[in-house]
């Protein structure tokens, strides 16, 4: 299934007192929709998944569904490391009108292969809803290898993965075994293009929230036989994707939305907001990127 090529996994507007922001939401929302994305994560790990309460999540579910209103995919993250809890979460998300859910492998618990299949496949039973499964070693310690992914595509509801191991050849071996119809999606920004390349669907990113459109445009190039352009663009933009993540995810790509006037609030602990020096240094190599000529070589 393809929820299309750009997905911003979408932060989370708090307010001053640290609750969840929904006029900045909305704002927020409109702001993505008119940059590039194709779809939205919503309470993932850019979402600050760890510190929203059940309750919050499916507030923001019903919200961000109804505003969105079928313009794009709405996925909500229902995954954790507690395989009831995220079939309860799953269910609510289901009721509150989401398009499909993005289901993370469980963190710090470490099960085997086996018991990651066994996990995912209760959760999608319990779901008429589409599920993205998400791997992302670095967060979570354990790897959902090709083998478990090409079993868990079997399933009829599991229709797509996010794949953020940073490993290509894992993702060749993935794109060359699963049907044709069950989307590839990077997890990583700078390996967009090179995603691309092998076969990928597309991008699940945190980037997009400041150069979506440029993302689309680079990805659009490249399938349209435009590949020295697309390259140029690559080039281009892959200091503001390594800028996103110069500290921990979300307080970057925060500071720069509400440097450029997308307010979105702080972040909660244990994550810390970038200082003025920080985000200055930046918007830097923001501002210098997008002054950069891009040129075909």
């Amino acid at each position: 299934m393809n929820f299309g090529e750009v997905i911003t996994a979408m932060v989370t507007p708090f307010d001053k007192q640290g609750d969840i922001d929904f006029e900045a939401t909305r704002n927020l929302i409109d702001h993505l929709l008119a940059n590039g994305s194709d779809a939205l994560v919503i309470a993932g790990t850019t979402g600050e998944s760890p510190t929203l309460t059940t309750e919050e999540k499916v507030r923001l579910f019903k919200f961000v569904v109804e505003y969105v209103n079928k313009r794009v995919p709405v996925i909500a993250g229902t995954g954790s490391n507690n395989t009831q809890a995220s079939v309860e979460l799953t269910k609510q998300a289901e009721n509150a009108g989401v398009d499909a859910v993005m289901l993370v492998t469980p963190y710090y618990n470490k099960p085997s292969q086996e018991g990651m299949y066994q996990h995912f496949r209760t959760i999608a039973a319990a779901t008429s809803l589409p599920v993205m499964l998400y791997n992302i070693p670095g967060r979570s310690i354990v790897n959902l290898l090709p083998e478990t992914i090409v079993r868990l595509a079997k399933i009829e509801n599991i229709v797509s993965v996010k794949e953020a191991s940073g490993d290509l050849d894992m993702a060749t071996e993935i794109i060359s075994q699963v049907p044709e119809d069950f989307s590839v999606y990077s997890g990583e920004d700078s390996n967009t293009l090179p995603f691309i390349a092998i076969g990928g669907t597309g991008i699940v990113s945190v980037s997009a929230h400041v150069i979506g459109n440029e993302m689309q445009k680079m990805i659009q190039s490249y399938r349209n036989g435009d590949v020295l352009y697309a390259a140029s663009l690559h080039r281009k933009i892959v200091p503001v994707m390594n800028a996103v993540f110069s500290a921990p995810s979300p307080s970057p790509v925060k500071a720069l939305l509400n440097r450029t006037g997308v307010n979105v609030g702080s972040v909660r602990l244990p994550m810390l907001p970038l200082n003025d020096e920080e985000t200055d240094a930046l918007v830097k190599i923001v501002d210098t990127v997008q002054e950069k000529e891009i040129s075909v070589v």
